[in-house]
Parts: structure tokens; C-alpha cells; sequence
């Protein structure tokens, strides 16, 4: 892995420079342990620098001529996502099968003992007993693809919004891809391989590796920042065990955020958070860090970790936590961690355009809150069914999330912390993205629910 860049190599004003840490070694650990799912899960939302998904545009510049703006739900279960408006009713509008090749993968993994003992690891961890069909998905700059990444796969493909055909496919290092970002040009898609500890990027046009990177134990969420110039990474360490003590937490693995040149893919800063909290005196929090939102200008971080019901404040050029916020428990939420799924508790976060409020997901306590970021005064516990996601509509107006044990996606307005609108989509929907499809699509002919056993 490259090395820290030194003082010469600094050529972000304002940005503190890397510094060197003792990597901490992974103690092995088996892959996958069923976990029981009682009643909620994972999202994730990261605003990225203008425009980006999260401020509630589409990623990759503006509307081009003839397209409509909508929104993507991926339905992990089912192998389906779901588009729907972006603002408004939130009506749906089509569904498209993103694992049209099924038959052809289950044969290949099937057919190789490796391969097969990690899909079932998958399905008996992460996916509370279900195949685990699309994680992310973002639009291609023309409109005219969805560029999926499927977890029990261990690929990424894009899938002609038209047909319903399979445009190219690359499978990742490793066994499993997760979490995606594209860049703000809209020309590459960053996805993570979890079980090869390696982020690929992509060029979102023909799949080709554009470039690759090292970071920690099991990466997660990706951002791009500054104009696309750097790329985040956090790695989450291991989720799918039962050593959920805190005085075990040392067996979760590397947790750290890593950033690295958009371009070199050179490594420019690693941070750990574990240092950070220590120092904010909270010994007692995990470091690993799960869904973040960056302000506007992208001076504060805001970010979740495992097992805590509630985030806390990150200052990028002081390179250190300034706030924290509790939010409330829910008492019907059981207390043993090993029932969360995914060792979360809240977990899905986005910001209001303007910076002023963020939206939080109570994932495992059944709620959806909006936070004043000036007071860190939370507003109304608006009921919701195990929220795996937070977003942003595209009139920027609300706070839109995935209730994933309900098969719906609810809309909050950021101005009064209430539920607006609420629809009915597929089998455990996870990320929401805005998109774009041409203004006159229609789903692909033949595509109901994919993958439902």
C-alpha cells in the first residue's frame, strides 16, 4: 500500500497531512455467522460535493436533454429495483430485473466449492437468511444504463434500462461488492469488494478497471470529494459476528477511513477513529465508521458507528470530533447487540441541500428523525419499519428512506420533520439513488419480482 504523502507532496490548502499509525492485525475470524434479525438494519447516505446524490441531483452533472429524473430503489431480496419519481407522490413509474443472468451465475457458483461456501455465508450473515441481489445502483450519464453491484454475485454490471440486457459485467476481487459512489463527472463508479479488503474503480461506460486500492478490514461506503479529486473510503471491519462485547472489539478487525487520489489511486490520508474518539473521551464507542454526510462545503463529517444510537461531528481540517449526539432508544428494541442486524443500531444519514438539517435513520429502533445541525435538536420520531437508508428527493425538500421491514420508501419533509408520502416497492429495499431514464422509458417487457424463493 502506498505510503503517507509527505509535506512536499501537499497540494490541498487547508487539508491536514497524512500521518503514520500501526496497522492492526486482523485476528482470523470465520467469514460468516447467522445473525437474528429482530426488527431492522443497515442504510447509508453521504453528501457529496455539488451536485451529488445526496444534495438531491443526480451524480454526474445536469439533466442532459430528453431525460427525466427519477429515483432508483434497489430491492436486495428480490434481484428487482424499483424507479420512481423523485419528488412528489413518489408514484412508481417501472421495475427492472437486474440479475437477468441468475441461472448463469448460480451455475458457476454451484459448480465451485469456494464460491458457493461464501454465497451461502452471505445468505446465512448479511442477508438475514436471503440472497443478497443488488446492493447500490447509479444511472449512467446518458440515461440509458443502471450500473448495479450484486453482493451475493461478487460483480457489478450494467443493465441497458431499455431491454433489461446485461451492457457488461465485471466481478470484483474477492468474493462479495458492496457499497458504490460515482464520480461527479459521472464517468466512474468506485465499488467495494468486502471480503478482498480492495476498492475498484470502473469506468461507468464500459466496466474497464480504471484503477484499484488497498483499505482496511471489510470497506463499505465510498465518496468522492472535491470536485472528484479525492475518493473516502470506510472500512467497517467485521459485522456478521457474534463477538459484540465491547471488550471484544478488538476482533472486529482494521477499521479506518481511507482517502486516496481520484486519479493515482495513491494513498493521501488514513484516519482512525478509534484515535479520534480516545481523544474525545469516548473509549466506549466502535470506530468503525458506517453511513456519513458531508456539509455543502465539505468542512464537517458527520458519520455513524456500530452499535450507537445517535452519530457525531467530525471537523476535516482539525482532523478531530467536535460534537456528539444521543438519540433516543426505542424500549421495545432488545439491548443484545448480537441481534442488530449487521452490528448497527442507527444507520442511514443525509443532509437538507442547505446543510442546516440531517436526517437520521433509527434503524434498529424503528424511527426516522430530522436534526437541527446548529442545536443537534432532534424533531419529531416519525414510526418506520426497520429504515435501512436515508437520502434526499430531488427537489432537495425531503429526507427519503428504504423501510426495508415494510417494502416501502418514505418521504420526510426536512422543514417539518413529518412523513409526506410513502409507497410501496419490492422485497427488502436497501439504497436509494437519484437517476436519470429517458423521458419516454418504459420497463423493460417480462421484469416482476426476480428472485423471491
Amino acid at each position: 500500500m502506498p505510503g503517507p504523502r509527505t509535506k512536499a507532496d501537499a497540494d490541498s490548502p487547508g487539508r491536514p497531512l497524512p500521518r503514520t499509525r500501526p496497522r492492526r492485525r486482523l485476528l482470523p475470524l470465520a467469514f460468516a455467522t447467522a445473525l437474528v434479525a429482530v426488527a431492522s438494519t443497515t442504510g447509508m447516505a453521504a453528501a457529496a460535493p455539488a451536485p451529488g446524490p445526496e444534495s438531491g441531483k443526480a451524480q454526474g452533472g445536469e439533466k442532459a436533454a430528453g431525460l427525466q429524473e427519477v429515483m432508483f430503489v434497489g430491492n436486495n431480496w428480490d434481484g428487482t429495483a424499483d424507479v420512481i419519481r423523485s419528488s412528489g407522490g413518489f408514484e412508481k413509474l417501472g421495475r427492472i430485473n437486474v440479475i437477468p443472468d441468475k441461472q448463469e451465475r448460480l451455475a458457476e457458483i454451484y459448480t465451485n466449492p469456494v464460491k458457493l461456501a461464501y454465497f451461502l455465508g452471505i445468505r446465512n450473515g448479511p442477508g438475514e437468511g436471503h440472497d443478497q441481489f443488488v446492493d447500490d445502483m447509479y444511472s449512467t450519464p446518458d440515461g440509458k444504463a443502471m450500473v448495479v453491484s450484486r453482493p451475493s454475485f461478487a460483480d457489478v454490471v450494467s443493465v441497458d434500462v431499455a431491454t433489461g440486457k446485461i451492457n457488461w459485467r465485471f466481478p470484483v476481487s474477492g468474493y462479495r461488492s458492496d457499497h458504490m459512489a460515482v464520480s461527479p463527472d459521472g464517468k466512474r463508479v468506485a465499488v467495494s469488494a468486502s471480503t478482498s479488503n480492495t476498492v475498484h474503480v470502473l469506468d461507468i461506460g464500459t466496466g474497464e478497471e480504471a484503477g484499484s486500492f488497498k483499505a482496511g478490514d471489510k470497506p463499505h461506503e465510498n465518496v468522492f470529494t472535491d470536485g472528484g479529486e479525492y475518493l473516502w473510503n470506510m472500512s467497517i471491519g467485521e459485522v456478521n459476528t457474534a463477538a459484540d462485547d465491547p471488550w471484544l472489539d478488538w476482533t472486529k478487525g482494521d477499521r479506518r477511513i481511507t482517502v486516496v487520489d481520484a486519479e493515482t489511486f495513491k494513498e493521501v490520508k488514513v484516519i482512525d477513529m478509534r484515535d479520534r474518539l480516545d481523544a474525545f473521551g469516548r473509549e466506549d464507542l466502535s470506530d468503525a465508521v458506517r453511513p456519513v454526510a458531508f456539509t455543502p462545503d465539505e468542512s464537517t463529517l458527520y458519520f455513524q458507528v456500530s452499535f450507537f444510537n445517535g452519530f457525531l461531528e467530525y471537523d476535516v481540517a482539525d482532523d478531530k470530533i467536535t460534537r456528539v449526539k444521543t438519540l433516543p432508544k426505542n424500549p421495545g428494541t432488545s439491548e443484545d447487540r448480537t441481534t442488530w442486524v449487521n452490528d448497527s443500531r442507527h444507520h442511514g444519514m443525509s443532509m437538507s441541500p442547505d446543510g442546516g438539517k440531517l436526517c437520521v435513520a433509527g434503524t434498529m429502533d424503528d424511527y426516522v428523525t430530522v436534526v437541527d445541525r446548529d442545536t443537534l435538536q432532534e424533531g419529531p420520531l416519525v414510526p418506520a419499519s426497520k429504515p435501512y437508508w436515508a437520502t434526499v428527493s430531488g427537489d432537495g425538500k425531503s429526507c427519503v428512506i428504504s423501510e426495508s421491514g415494510s417494502d416501502r420508501v418514505t418521504a420526510i419533509d426536512f422543514a417539518t420533520g413529518e412523513k409526506t408520502a410513502s409507497v410501496p416497492v419490492g422485497d427488502h429495499p436497501q439504497r436509494v439513488r437519484v437517476a436519470h431514464v429517458p423521458d419516454d422509458w418504459t420497463a423493460p417487457a417480462g421484469t416482476g419480482t426476480a428472485a423471491r424463493r
